[in-house]
């Protein structure tokens, strides 16, 4: 409903377009998912969520959020934008921590690759499973 809703709106090609393969990357990855296909699934749910974000800034394009009360009001893309200073110092930053950022989530997906479940944990260190039923002494 969102994907058409926004696409009617703006009425672009390209946005039909990403929001059409938003909706394909979503279904594929429902379907990955109920053939238990993890990576698959993850695929294509990645694969939806930036195909929205991709549809999302072409329908905004330049507005970066539109005014409801009038079209001049508008705060645009450059509007937005801060000093050329501060974009220099930001990119400078980003270009730093970026690579430290993708190692860490790199590593943290190679070291959760597996699934575990309660077999993997020994029964020693297992804790008591609690009563679920409610105390009838009062």
């Amino acid at each position: 409903v969102f994907i058409v809703w926004t696409a009617a709106r703006d009425g672009d090609l390209a946005v039909w377009i990403a929001g059409g393969v938003a909706a394909l990357a979503f279904v594929a990855a429902l379907a990955a998912t109920s053939a238990r296909r993890e990576g698959w699934a993850f695929i294509g749910t990645a694969l939806s969520i930036a195909a929205v974000t991709v549809m999302l800034f072409t329908a905004l394009f330049p507005d970066v959020m539109p005014s409801s009360l009038d079209p001049a009001w508008n705060l645009t893309t450059t509007n937005a934008s801060s000093t050329p200073y501060t974009l220099r110092i930001m990119t400078w930053v980003a270009a730093a921590f970026t690579p430290i950022v993708i190692g860490y989530q790199a590593w943290s997906y190679w070291v959760f690759r597996r699934r575990i479940g309660t077999h993997h944990i020994p029964d020693d260190v297992l804790a008591p499973t609690p009563d679920l039923e409610p105390s009838r002494e009062r």
